[in-house]
């Protein structure tokens, strides 16, 4: 499968024979190994690695340096696909400091775009001049993860008719600012179809109904590799927490019983 382009993704609303863009998280080296040799349209190597990967309580706590690292892993596993970097919390509080980093992450990962979240005056600047400078940027509203304290907590939004207006407007704004495409995370089937019929850039939803461009999902949440609960938007196509738990266990069963000995002496 052909690497996508940021031309390519911008260009998908207008083809007549129109598939749904799938994308998948990922965070480490042979994940995406095996993810590279799939129809999989895009990676995002998104900050929920601090939860996932990290053992974190909230995004928050990602540092630069680890999604640098991260970031870089993955691209090494997946060179045939187009990966998208997590900018992490507070990396880009401030004009000068956001440059400064998003140019040292797409640099050091060899990423093919990065993704910030938010659409405040501030941030709308900071992408304008990240793309002016060659370095393509994935919007992200709705549900925010890295301001969840701000937004009082995990709730779907787009509910309100004020809510509707402000999402609406964010997403033309981060069009306008040169983003290739845009997620829409925790936000009503409603006003997703909106924004998806009122942008010419792809959206690409999460929790947000089945009317968006793309979907992506946490790939972890996908295949239930861990034992806590997943997303009510996320029904896992298979068990690999218990399947690993099951193998490992048997293993180390075997490997405890001296050898020679039956298993049914054990029982005498």
């Amino acid at each position: 499968m052909k690497k996508l382009t940021t031309r390519k993704i911008r260009s998908f609303k207008a083809e007549k024979t129109k598939t749904s863009l799938q994308v998948l998280t990922c965070y480490d080296f042979q994940t995406a190994q095996m993810l590279n040799e799939t129809q999989l349209d895009m990676i995002l190597v998104g900050d929920s690695l601090g939860n996932v990967v990290l053992g974190y309580d909230t995004t928050v706590e990602v540092s630069l340096e680890e999604m640098a690292i991260f970031g870089a892993a993955v691209k090494r596993g997946a060179p045939n696909k187009f990966v998208i970097v997590d900018m992490p919390f507070g990396s880009y509080s401030t004009f000068n400091k956001a440059i400064e980093n998003a140019t040292k992450i797409y640099q050091q990962t060899k990423a093919e775009a990065l993704k910030l979240e938010g659409a405040f005056p501030h941030q709308l600047e900071i992408i304008t001049r990240l793309t002016q400078s060659g370095i393509p940027v994935m919007g992200h509203i709705g549900l925010t993860p890295q301001s969840v304290h701000q937004q009082g907590g995990y709730y779907t939004h787009g509910k309100t008719d004020a809510d509707k207006e402000r999402l609406l407007k964010e997403a033309k704004d981060l069009e306008a600012a040169g983003c290739f495409s845009l997620v829409l995370e925790c936000v009503t089937e409603e006003i997703a179809n909106l924004i998806t019929k009122e942008i010419s850039i792809p959206t690409i939803g999460i929790g947000a109904g089945n009317g968006t461009d793309g979907q992506v999902l946490v790939i972890n949440d996908l295949l239930k590799m861990g034992p806590g609960k997943y997303p009510n938007f996320c029904k896992p196509i298979a068990n690999f927490y218990d399947l690993k738990l099951e193998l490992v266990s048997k293993y180390i069963q075997d490997k405890k019983i001296p050898q020679g000995i039956d298993n049914a002496d054990l029982h005498h």
